[in-house]
């Protein structure tokens, strides 16, 4: 047998386990305890900043780092994986839409929009008389 084919066999034999309900599955430890500030300092970041780029309300992050508040174990499993890879949490929230708009102007000059129609209406001749 190949190693690739044993590991394979061993993942289908632990899967038959746990649906036969012989092993307990597999459980997540989550730090009781994690320093909000330390990781959004880490990431040079202002309070503002993070709650947006992460989804948390500014409140939120505000009464963790004064310790008000002690943030939820779903809340401490996510800043744990936002403080071990900051790049790929801000690469799966960021919408498909603005990533594709980012590759699209990368490297091209844009120009600017007139600011409101009403300018961009005197800046346009009305009639033909007005074009000579």
């Amino acid at each position: 047998m190949t190693p690739v084919f044993s590991d394979l066999m061993n993942g289908l034999d632990e899967v038959e386990a746990f649906l036969a309900g012989q092993t307990a599955g597999y459980k997540v430890s989550v730090p009781t305890k994690v320093d909000v500030k330390s990781i959004r300092k880490r990431l040079n970041m202002t309070q503002a900043r993070f709650s947006d780029a992460f989804g948390f309300s500014l409140d939120a992050v505000k009464h963790w780092e004064g310790g008000r508040r002690t943030p939820e174990a779903s809340a401490r499993a996510f800043l744990t994986v936002i403080a071990k890879n900051p790049a790929a949490v801000m690469s799966a929230l960021q919408p498909a839409s603005a990533t594709h708009r980012t590759s699209q102007i990368a490297g091209k000059k844009l120009t600017q929009r007139p600011k409101s129609t009403r300018a961009a209406k005197k800046a346009r001749p009305t009639s033909a008389h007005a074009a000579r």
